[in-house]
């Protein structure tokens, strides 16, 4: 069985049309990198789980927002590690400077010995579709 997970991509109309909202990594592999390593608020969830339920959680955890509204199925896309996301919308009009994540603890550096906490989303940000297609996490995608 491949991993499930399920995350939601907030969006909004302003004066340059329609935005999505976007999350970038944090922890240091990703420190530095712009281009390609933004995602949608998303998480991994076991089977027992509402994959609904799971993608409002994780938005919750990686955002410190909660998601409230009509939500849009946009259905699922499958990666090429076999991982496969189911993606829903919500019409959402956030402040972005606003989102706080949960953190997690890895060794840093490596083989150090260090253990420290990063967030598991350092920032968000609004973008227009052109622009967020530039800046999300790229991959051959399979859709269902």
């Amino acid at each position: 069985m491949s991993v499930q997970s399920a995350g939601i991509l907030p969006y909004r109309w302003s004066d340059n049309g329609l935005e999505v909202l976007l999350v970038h990594p944090g922890g240091p592999f990703w420190s530095g990198k712009d281009e390609g390593a933004w995602s949608i608020p998303k998480g991994i969830y076991e089977e027992i789980e509402n994959p609904l339920q799971a993608a409002k959680r994780e938005f919750r955890e990686e955002t410190g927002f909660e998601a409230d509204g009509e939500f849009m199925d946009l259905g699922t896309i499958r990666q090429p590690s076999r991982k496969t996301i189911h993606i829903w919308a919500l019409k959402l009009d956030l402040d972005a400077d606003r989102v706080r994540s949960n953190k997690f603890t890895m060794q840093w550096p490596r083989k150090s010995g260090i253990m420290m906490q990063f967030p598991e989303i350092d920032r968000a940000e609004w973008f227009d579709i052109e622009r967020s297609r530039q800046k999300i996490q790229k991959g051959p995608i399979v859709c269902s």
